[in-house]
């Protein structure tokens, strides 16, 4: 059995998957619990700390405006009063030649009004990273594809840092790369929004890892747009995930990140591999997708993120509460598949 070591959560942390699923941290162990959650009451036990996970909230290219979904889950997202809430980026709907400044702008203003002004007025802080539809580092020639996408996006988040209820440990390559510590969370942001992590960025992530702020806390968490691994048909290849993954992971497990949160393949996977706990979120917006090997039809998600530390000698444990958006069902650990065999790359084992 794995022991509690000191203040740190154990890294082998079991995310509690959807539905009110119950993790033990220390023990391994998920007992089951009967979900509930419905339009008119989604409850879910509360946690010491309490996260809302949404990501890839964006419609069509160019798009201004957002799915009923998206305008929902702004909507329910204070009720749960958490402590922070994550994106896992595609906020708007960029990466297409063409658009100018001033449609780019617009794109970030109806974002910031339709969704970040009403969290923000709730009082909750928001912390996001980049999606290849924000602010894409892939380059080409030295430059970056999609310049003016990442100079609108920093112009537009740079001008929200010091409102959005952060507790940076550091933001200087804000809203690009960042670290918090928010209550007992130590949550790391790095530029996952194409392919390749800089290596410079990679060293600064480890040392960050590593710092007094990230070890001395309860829970700490990675949050980048693309995964380490494939979840989803139609993302089963280069380019839609990480490289040199092998070695991200690796760097994850020896700094005791406890899990790696990530959007992009619009498919709700909760699982592991190796040491690590890998969180896919789904797509709040436009165009979920289908697990690899799952004929399951796809739907929007939000996930809540309950942990609650260790008291009396019990273990740690979390609690994931992940709702189809269209229904306000909780979808169910035994609607996931057990296993997703990707093309390349490790399997992931469902958390369960």
């Amino acid at each position: 059995m794995d022991q509690w070591p000191g203040p740190l959560l154990n890294r082998r942390a079991v995310l509690g998957l959807a539905g009110l699923a119950v993790g033990s941290w220390a023990a391994g162990q998920i007992p089951a619990r009967a979900a509930t959650g419905n339009a008119s009451q989604l409850q879910a036990p509360r946690g010491d700390l309490r996260l809302v996970a949404i990501s890839d909230l964006n419609s069509s290219y160019g798009s201004t405006s957002y799915l009923g979904e998206v305008l929902r889950a702004v909507r329910l997202i204070p009720g749960w009063k958490p402590d922070l809430v994550l994106c896992g980026g595609d906020m708007v709907a960029g990466q297409k030649q063409g658009l100018s400044q001033v449609h780019l702008s617009a794109m970030w203003a109806s974002f910031d009004r339709q969704l970040l002004v009403p969290l923000r007025r709730a009082g909750l802080p928001v912390a996001i990273t980049m999606g290849n539809h924000d602010a894409s580092s892939a380059r080409s020639g030295g430059r970056y594809v999609f310049e003016l996408d990442r100079q609108e996006a920093g112009r537009y988040w740079r001008g929200q840092r010091n409102s959005l209820g952060l507790e940076f440990v550091d933001a200087r390559q804000f809203p690009f790369a960042y670290s918090v510590r928010q209550h007992d969370l130590f949550l790391l942001v790095w530029d996952a929004s194409s392919a390749t992590v800089p290596a410079d960025q990679v060293a600064w992530a480890e040392r960050q890892l590593r710092s007094p702020a990230a070890r001395t806390a309860k829970l700490r968490l990675v949050l980048g747009h693309l995964p380490l691994v494939a979840v989803a048909q139609g993302r089963d290849r280069p380019g839609d995930v990480l490289s040199q993954a092998d070695a991200l992971r690796k760097l994850l497990e020896r700094t005791d990140a406890h899990a790696y949160i990530s959007g992009h393949h619009h498919a709700y996977f909760p699982g592991r591999v190796g040491q690590l706990d890998l969180l896919h979120l789904g797509a709040l917006g436009s165009g979920p997708r289908r697990r690899l090997q799952d004929g399951a039809a796809p739907v929007q998600t939000l996930t809540l993120i309950d942990a609650f530390w260790p008291r009396d000698g019990s273990a740690g444990r979390t609690v994931y509460t992940t709702f189809n958006m269209a229904t306000l069902q909780p979808i169910r650990s035994q609607q996931l598949p057990a296993q997703i065999r990707p093309s390349q790359g490790p399997v992931v084992s469902r958390i369960n």
